[in-house]
């Protein structure tokens, strides 16, 4: 009963319900999620991550940091491109990747009249299948008339361009009998 009483007050307290951070579709107890509970996920203290971000790596430190994040974003695009099963949702706005898979059962069907409601499904279904294989974790979500899409935010100054193609490769090779 205590950590129910604790789980809900980290709730009441970092709770930013961001819809689009936390899918609702899940195949295990969203009760057990605990990314809106915690302090990280909220933008109340994103000052202080920052700040403290900038006194360990320093000015030239986040620079770096920010250059290369925009270099592998464009990898990554660039490389989807080049790529039968992706979509982008849109260009990239920053370091956000919004993009669709489409599995080969989709291509070519984007006219039929169950396709948005089974491109829906990809997302949730390669998802569970990254976090049961313990590869990797993206989210996805829908948005203003836009079925579930991955949402990649390019982000770690420890990730390469060989971790961006492992990235690709995973989604394919987990969504090829979809």
């Amino acid at each position: 009963m205590a950590i129910i009483i604790y789980l809900n007050l980290l709730k009441r307290c970092h709770c930013a319900n961001a819809t689009y951070l936390f899918q609702q579709d899940k195949f295990y107890d969203m009760s057990l999620d605990t990314g809106d509970k915690s302090v990280q996920c909220g933008r109340k203290v994103d000052c202080l991550k920052l700040w403290l971000m900038w006194k360990a790596v320093g000015t030239r430190g986040l620079e770096e940091r920010v250059d290369r994040a925009f270099t592998l974003t464009r990898y990554l695009v660039d490389e989807m491109k080049k790529r039968e099963g992706f979509r982008l949702v849109v260009e990239p706005q920053f370091v956000n990747v919004c993009f669709w898979f489409i599995p080969p059962s989709l291509r070519g069907m984007e006219d039929s009249e169950n396709y948005r409601e089974r491109l829906s499904k990809v997302a949730p279904v390669l998802k569970e299948r990254m976090m049961r294989k313990g590869s990797m974790m993206v989210g996805y979500q829908p948005q203003r008339g836009r079925v579930n899409f991955f949402r990649m935010v390019v982000l770690s100054p420890q990730i390469s361009r060989q971790e961006m193609d492992f990235f690709l490769d995973e989604i394919e090779r987990l969504g090829a009998d979809l």
